[in-house]
């Protein structure tokens, strides 16, 4: 994301030389575990009571928004052996909520998070063909490959999967799930026997009215890619800035042909935090003022120790970076480590904290807390339609620091500006949600299989990618 001194402040744009734009799509992010709320701002409301799954959703609905996107957390984190208190603590069952905002909205979609690694295909099958039911062919899935034994201790069968293997299970849960999707139309009945799932039985759902819910994807290693380009329907990418974004449109998308598919057949959404002012001065300054509320004092601590895997309690967020070695064994429990390389990211800091005069929790802010698109409701509109034009995204996943009434500004205040640039709808299609995000009709699971089979049978059998997958199929 760019640094809050650099967020897009242009004058505004002229607009006679967009021509005919690609369309822009928004789709609304409830957040599940994150550690990026205000909580301090007493429009901060609950992660747990309907009202405020209601409300975000019937916001972004009125905004003509894509889909509701609901992220999902199996367990709470833990923070040096106790539950992180700074984060949402609690979130109810990802396909019960669904099922309610299916009976309170009309259009848009319902998107939930659910792991491959901790559920069955039959059970994600007829819960999501229950949404699909329910809200007239508006469910979708997000397909996560859990990692960690963490995680897996809440579960009989406990531990976790090998890299590889995740990805791998991920990709026949997928195919056992559509295989029980197309017999719905039929007399439900259906066999499969792999590495991963030996079944027989009959599916009790009924024909779909979305033939296929929508399966989203969120990896980003070279794996991860190719199995979004053999199974997934949309990307949900953190590739926010338009730079980094045109690159991973690009790679992503020209794996396509190779598994028989258009470019419009896999579309990509970046999450992004939208932050808006009456002018460019006003948009920065509140910018910097979310992005303090969003890192405490005790946040910026937590987010250190996850980095030196160590207690610093003892050091002031307020006074100079710690002046201790990282240690190495993670004390932090139930979140992916992004960082890699602990010392040289910590030498980078210093540099910068050295360099900008940043105490401790300032360079926190300065590493962590940014956001992607900061200013007046023109300049954004303009961002947004830019970075669709240019093919850095089909569409932004908006994700509010603020639950549940962090939409409603851009709602009332962006959309209307992107609808006069011409780069947004004025009203529902009238249809499915792959239809309304402009998918092609679902394609069978025989079909997705043999696809994929085709692509890395006539790969390079060196890739490491297709190496790693080109057993399943």
């Amino acid at each position: 994301m760019p640094d809050l001194d650099s967020s897009h402040t242009s004058g505004s744009p002229d607009r006679s030389i967009l021509g005919q734009p690609r369309q822009v799509h928004l789709a609304a992010h409830f957040p599940g575990v994150n550690n990026t709320t205000v909580w301090s701002d007493p429009a901060s409301g609950s992660h747990i009571e309907f009202d405020s799954f209601s409300h975000l959703a019937q916001t972004a609905e009125a905004g003509l928004f894509d889909f509701f996107f609901l992220a999902e957390g199996l367990r709470l984190r833990e923070h040096q052996g106790r539950i992180f208190d700074l984060d949402v603590v609690g979130r109810p069952n990802t396909t019960a909520v669904l099922s309610a905002l299916a009976a309170v909205t009309k259009h848009i979609g319902l998107a939930g998070t659910l792991s491959s690694t901790f559920n069955e295909p039959f059970d994600i099958a007829r819960r999501l063909a229950t949404i699909d039911h329910l809200s007239n062919g508006r469910a979708a899935w997000n397909v996560v490959t859990t990692s960690n034994a963490f995680t897996g201790e809440n579960f009989r069968r406990g531990g976790y999967l090998d890299y590889a293997d995740r990805y791998r299970r991920a990709e026949d849960f997928i195919d056992v799930a559509r295989k029980l999707w197309d017999t719905a139309a039929g007399d439900g009945a259906f066999t499969h026997d792999s590495d991963f799932f030996d079944i027989s039985g009959r599916f009790p759902a009924g024909a779909l009215p979305g033939g296929h819910p929508v399966v989203f994807q969120a990896g980003d290693s070279d794996s991860g890619r190719d199995f979004a380009v053999g199974s997934a329907d949309v990307v949900f990418t953190r590739h926010s800035d338009p730079e980094s974004g045109r690159r991973f449109y690009a790679d992503v998308k020209s794996r396509l042909a190779r598994y028989g598919r258009t470019e419009d057949s896999l579309k990509i959404y970046p999450g992004v935090s939208i932050i808006l002012g009456d002018t460019p001065a006003e948009a920065i300054e509140h910018s910097r003022e979310v992005a303090s509320q969003q890192v405490s004092e005790a946040g910026a601590i937590a987010f250190l120790e996850r980095v030196w895997d160590r207690d610093l309690s003892a050091f002031d967020p307020n006074g100079p970076l710690p002046d201790v070695p990282p240690a190495g064994e993670s004390i932090s429990q139930g979140r992916v480590k992004h960082i890699k390389d602990a010392e040289a990211t910590i030498a980078s800091w210093r540099q910068i904290a050295e360099a900008e005069k940043l105490t401790a929790r300032e360079l926190v802010i300065r590493v962590s807390a940014r956001h992607s698109y900061v200013g007046t409701p023109a300049q954004v509109a303009a961002e947004l339609a830019e970075a669709v034009r240019t093919k850095a995204a089909d569409g932004f996943i908006l994700v509010p620091h603020l639950t549940p009434g962090g939409l409603d500004e851009v709602v009332e205040k962006v959309v209307p500006e992107l609808q006069e640039l011409g780069v947004y709808r004025t009203e529902y299609p009238d249809g499915s949600l792959r239809e309304n995000i402009g998918l092609p009709a679902a394609r069978s699971a025989a079909d997705w299989a043999a696809a994929r089979r085709d692509a890395r049978g006539a790969a390079d059998s060196h890739s490491p990618h297709v190496r790693e997958l080109k057993e399943v199929g």
